[in-house]
């Protein structure tokens, strides 16, 4: 039932993104002629005065489709309802409502997340917590036996202090240390050992060594007061998590070989999302309101067959006057779906291998 769950909750997001494409285009008055929710065999469908309406068998995924690229469509191509013939800004609206769509849902989720079971806060303790450990063995911090759920208390003489700077305190002295040892002080249980610690250069130039930090702090619930209250305790932690995914995001362009292990596909979102609705349900609400976020960050970048790809086509007709013609992006849209299908399918592979069911059986 918790697969189920975890899988309702993509579902849900996925038709939040594509309302928003269907419901920018309708209020506009352009036509639309397919609404599916998932790909594959269609389950169920229903034929409505413009639009056709399904559900397809595998629901991680959906589409709006407009008769434009339609070949059996009977409207005139000169028809100013269709999507190629309106203005710019029409079809930009329809590109990216169904991101904004995403985003708008996900701080309704934290509203929900606040009013019914309240929100978390950091009591922050001293020190930085190492959440995870890179797997590469010739990494600074697995050469130096650095462990994850070690706790760093100093780098370099320099205390760490019970607040939330103190992960970018760490962060500063390991980049401006490359090549160069530090000691760490470093909580172990109930033991405190010096460890030093050489960073590797990047291809920035900057000290690494091959950890994900955490904060060292203790979560307790608070609620809100009043109805205002809710309002912006979730705002607060919308602008939280948004700012943690985008840094998230830089990191792992910035730092790909070290960080692209980290990238997730449906498989593990999925059991992420079933491990946590085992514990506790109502905390789908956070989880769906954090991958609402990521879809809508992923489906505005600037990559063929995103939503943001099809935006930087429109960006390039707006400023040379005219489209792209139209085989030029019909060849590069398909090359990038292959591409993220191909992704797609390394990352459901990968991610299905590392379940511990899977592990198990291969042990």
């Amino acid at each position: 039932m918790s697969v189920l769950a975890a899988i309702a909750v993509l579902a849900i997001l996925i038709l939040v993104h594509e309302l928003g494409h269907f419901l920018a285009a309708r209020l506009q008055g352009i036509y639309v002629n397919r609404f599916s929710l998932g790909f594959g065999p269609i389950l169920w469908k229903y034929q409505g005065p413009e639009t056709e309406y399904a559900v397809r068998a595998f629901p991680l995924g959906g589409f709006v489709g407009f008769p434009d690229d339609d070949p059996d469509s009977d409207i005139p191509e000169n028809d100013p309802n269709l999507l190629r013939n309106r203005p710019i800004l029409d079809r930009a609206i329809v590109i990216s409502a169904g991101v904004i769509a995403n985003l708008i849902f996900a701080y309704f989720l934290l509203v929900g997340q606040v009013a019914f079971i309240g929100s978390q806060e950091l009591n922050y303790q001293p020190g930085v917590k190492v959440a995870e450990v890179s797997r590469d063995v010739s990494a600074a911090a697995a050469r130096a036996g650095i462990k994850a759920g070690d706790i760093i208390l100093t780098a370099g003489g320099k205390q760490l202090a019970a607040s939330p700077q103190a992960m970018q305190d760490l962060m500063k002295e390991i980049q401006s240390h490359p090549n160069q040892s530090i000691e760490l002080s470093v909580q172990r249980s109930d033991r405190t050992l010096n460890i030093p610690v050489k960073p590797e250069t990047g291809a920035d130039g900057k000290g690494r060594i091959g950890v994900q930090l955490s904060p060292n702090a203790k979560i307790t619930q608070r609620h809100a007061q009043n109805p205002f209250e809710v309002l912006t305790i979730a705002a607060d932690e919308y602008q939280r998590v948004t700012g943690s995914i985008l840094q998230g995001f830089v990191q792992l362009f910035s730092h790909f070989k070290e960080t692209a292990n980290q990238v997730s596909g449906p498989v593990a979102i999925v059991a992420i999302g079933a491990n946590i609705a085992q514990k506790n349900t109502i905390y789908l609400l956070q989880f769906a309101a954090l991958i609402s976020i990521n879809l809508a960050i992923i489906n505005i970048l600037p990559l063929p067959a995103l939503d943001g790809g099809q935006l930087a086509f429109l960006l390039i007709e707006a400023l040379r006057g005219k489209p792209v013609p139209t085989h030029i992006q019909d060849g590069v849209m398909q090359t990038g779906l292959m591409l993220l299908l191909g992704l797609g399918v390394f990352l459901i592979i990968r991610d299905t291998a590392n379940l511990p069911w899977v592990q198990q059986l291969l042990q």
